[in-house]
This record gives C-alpha cells, sequence and structure tokens, in this order.
C-alpha cells in the first residue's frame, strides 16, 4: 500500500513555489492612516502603543502617501482627528472637514492611488460613540442621515470608496440611497458588516481618539462568542447594496470569514487591527519573535481563510516584504 508523500512538493523552494495555494500580492493590502486637523501641517505625533505608525498634520500625510504609493501600496484608508467635537459629530460631514480636506489633498497628489474613507461619528463626536445620544443611549434611525450625509461630503471631496463602520442597523441602504440620488451610483461601499466589540482595539482608540467617555459600545458592536449573528448582519449588508462585506478584527474570527466566503459571491475585506498589529510589534521588538515573518504569515492566513483585501498597519512595510516571502 502506498503512503501520501507531501514532501516530494516541498524539498525545493522553487517547487514549494510552484504549489503554493495562496498568494499574498502588494494590491491586496490597504493601509490606514490617521490625519489630524492641526495648524502644523508637518505635525507627526507617534502612537506609543503602535510603534511606526503616527497621526499626521495635512502635509505630512500627503508626504507619507506619496512614499507609500513609490514604495508599490495601491489603497488606504483614511481617518480624521478634528480640532473640535460635539454632541452630533459635526465635522464628520463638514465640507472643510479634516477627512475632506486629506482626500482632495491626496487627489491632487496621487491621483492614482485608492482612497478608502472610514465613515463614523465615534471620532468626531464629544462623547465618543458612533451615533447620536439621547438619554444616554446610542438611537440608530437618527443616525443614519448622519452617516449618509459624511459619507456623500467624502465622495464629492473624491473618496473613490466608503466603509461605514459605525454598526448602525440599515446604513448601508441610507448611504447608498444619498449616493445614488446624487449620482454617485459608481462609488462602491465597504461596508464593515462583521464588527465586533472586540479587546483588540484598544491602540485605536489612543490613535484615533475616540475612546468613548461613558458605557462601552456593545449595545451595537457584536460580541465575540456569535458566530451566526455575524453572517445575518452580512446578509443585512449585502441586501441593501455593500459591495465588499468586512470582518474586523481578522485574526480571532477567521472562522467568520471562511464562513461568509462560502456564502457570499461578493469581495471580502479583513481589517487586521491595531491590536493585532500591536501585539506583533511588540514581540517583535522583545526579540521574541521575527515581526517580519509572523506579519507575513498572519496576514497569508487570513488572505487564505478568504479575504480578497486586508486592511492592516503593516501594508506599507508588507508591500516589499511579500516579494521577498
Amino acid at each position: 500500500m502506498r503512503f501520501f508523500r507531501g514532501r516530494r512538493l516541498r524539498r525545493t523552494e522553487s517547487l514549494r513555489n510552484l504549489v503554493r495555494e495562496t498568494e499574498l500580492r502588494p494590491q491586496d493590502l490597504i493601509h490606514p492612516f490617521f490625519v489630524l486637523e492641526d495648524d502644523d501641517l508637518q505635525i507627526r505625533k507617534p502612537i506609543v502603543s503602535m510603534p511606526g505608525q503616527s497621526q499626521l498634520g495635512l502635509e505630512a500625510l500627503v508626504d507619507d502617501v506619496h512614499r507609500a504609493w513609490d514604495q508599490g501600496l495601491q489603497a488606504l484608508m483614511l481617518f480624521g482627528i478634528p480640532k473640535h467635537k460635539d454632541e452630533r459629530g459635526s465635522q464628520a460631514y463638514a465640507r472643510d472637514g479634516i477627512v475632506q480636506q486629506a482626500v482632495a489633498r491626496i487627489k491632487e497628489a496621487v491621483p492614482e492611488i485608492l482612497i478608502i474613507t472610514d465613515v463614523c461619528l465615534c471620532e468626531y463626536t464629544s462623547h465618543g460613540h458612533c451615533g447620536l445620544i439621547v438619554e444616554g443611549m446610542v438611537q440608530n434611525d437618527p443616525t443614519l442621515e448622519l452617516l449618509a450625509q459624511t459619507a456623500l461630503s467624502h465622495v464629492q471631496a473624491g473618496a473613490d470608496m466608503v466603509a461605514p463602520s459605525d454598526m448602525m442597523d440599515g446604513r448601508v441602504q441610507a448611504i447608498r440611497q444619498v449616493l445614488d440620488g446624487e449620482g454617485f451610483v459608481d462609488r462602491p461601499i465597504m461596508s464593515y458588516a462583521v464588527k465586533y466589540a472586540s479587546a483588540f482595539y484598544g491602540p485605536f482608540r489612543e490613535a484615533a481618539q475616540s475612546a468613548p467617555s461613558f458605557g462601552d459600545r456593545k449595545t451595537y458592536q457584536m460580541d465575540p462568542a456569535n458566530g451566526l449573528e455575524g453572517l445575518r448582519e452580512a446578509e443585512a449588508d449585502a441586501q441593501e447594496g455593500a459591495d465588499i462585506l468586512m470582518v474586523k478584527p481578522a485574526l480571532p474570527y477567521l472562522d467568520v470569514l471562511r464562513s461568509l466566503k462560502d456564502r457570499y459571491a461578493l469581495p471580502l475585506a479583513a481589517f487586521h487591527v491595531s491590536g493585532e498589529y500591536a501585539l506583533i510589534k511588540a514581540a517583535g521588538e522583545k526579540g521574541w519573535i521575527d515581526e517580519r515573518l509572523v506579519a507575513l504569515e498572519s496576514l497569508t492566513s487570513i488572505k487564505r481563510a478568504g479575504a480578497s483585501c486586508i486592511v492592516t498597519y503593516f501594508a506599507r512595510e508588507a508591500v516589499e516584504w511579500v516579494q521577498e516571502y
């Protein structure tokens, strides 16, 4: 009786490359950038819990995006940090808001790069929640109009795609209707369809200055224990007109990502979030792991599980690493 000899195809690097099932490519990667509204347009404020990442003034942002494009990065996701916040998050949808300014500046400097904008209110509200608050509770339906206006202001500034991350029910439909009504039928929506109330977001709260001033986000983000709920959320967003469905975070929820891959013909995204990035960075700095190899293995596993694209803070480095991997 013959036994399986899998080692035959692992004997040399050329053989391993020949039969490799999953390829991580530069065009699969999306880098998040944090743009800070500040009088100093060249300001760079390092994010302590995310080594290698910074809040950037407008000119510093454009410089970094230009360098990243030259290195091979093809897409970015933009988060804004305004000077002033209020109860309604009005700077999220202001025509001269920091994200709107950043989109226009990037498009002028690097017109070919794909700009995806995060659509949410948490970075802009004085209370840090993703929607309007009445008597201490986040209000779903009244928030939808503000999210739609935010998305519209982003595409009017030149954004190629919008990515609602708020987890309000019905927001994809609300955004789609407003974009279509204003003639932006060609602008896709990447929906944070399956977004968990995760402990892995900690460093992001520092980066985006968006920690809630009271309570938490468990009433609108998902329970980490639930998988079937994620399928229902994805189905709702697909029915409402989402063009890409996202799972966030990535590595702890690869089972959910795979379930979506088996059920939907839509492209899937995964967000390799700040906590996942920080863990690898911290262990790498200690010398406990090879940062490059662990990062690439992690990103490859996300791609293997079904992601068409990956939002990751390693993107700028990984677009060069993948050429050697």
